[in-house]
């Protein structure tokens, strides 16, 4: 089963709570952290790390089960195989914002473009935008390719009455049943999407305190 956690990074933007936590995580994500300069950034690249050694302390997960890893903002997303399975995991988190559709029109599919633009009104077109940005970003972290893998070269049709998006174009070096799950935080401008090969998603988002 994938299980997905999010935390609050804006303590971290204390100096004296970052440095805590700066000395808390591997060498390798310090120097990271190091290279950023904004400390907003800081406290995400830390943070997320974090976040994830907390979680795998929790469960007992080995060093090589699959994770990922996403921040945007004052939030850090994790998430992960917790029951031993070799599953592909990709997850994303973004922070809402203005609509972009330059951005749908040049990167996304056709069709996802069109059921973007086919929204009633402006919020609800901004709303399906960032719900597409997640689930395609999502995907391609699962893959491992990352922004490697041209946006528009799979396509992703929301689910109805409930059910979760489906991908319903795919790239043929990824043949295998990839399943989605969607998040949302009453209350947070935020949209969150884990994609698997795990046909078990945790559908609950766990809410976690640095």
């Amino acid at each position: 089963m994938v299980k997905a956690w999010i935390a609050d990074v804006t303590p971290l933007c204390r100096e004296e709570c970052y440095e805590r936590y700066y000395h808390m995580v591997p060498e390798f994500r310090r120097e990271k952290a190091d290279r950023l300069k904004h400390p907003g950034m800081k406290a995400q690249s830390v943070g997320v790390w974090f976040l994830w050694q907390k979680i795998r302390e929790r469960y007992g997960l080995p060093e090589d089960c699959s994770f990922n890893l996403s921040h945007s903002g004052t939030l850090v997303m994790c998430a992960a195989e917790v029951e031993g399975s070799r599953a592909q995991v990709g997850c994303d988190i973004e922070k809402t914002g203005k609509l972009r559709l330059n951005i749908a029109e040049h990167y996304f599919c056709p069709e996802e473009y069109a059921a973007i633009v086919r929204e009633p009104s402006g919020e609800a077109q901004t709303e399906m935008f960032y719900r597409y940005w997640v689930l395609k970003e999502s995907f391609m972290k699962a893959t491992r390719k990352g922004m490697a893998l041209p946006a528009d070269r799979f396509c992703i049709r929301m689910g109805e009455q409930g059910e979760p998006p489906v991908l319903i174009r795919q790239p043929e070096e990824f043949p295998e049943e990839y399943h989605y799950c969607e998040y949302t935080v009453p209350g947070l401008a935020y949209r969150m999407a884990v994609c698997t090969t795990d046909g078990r998603i945790d559908r609950e988002l766990h809410v976690e305190q640095l």
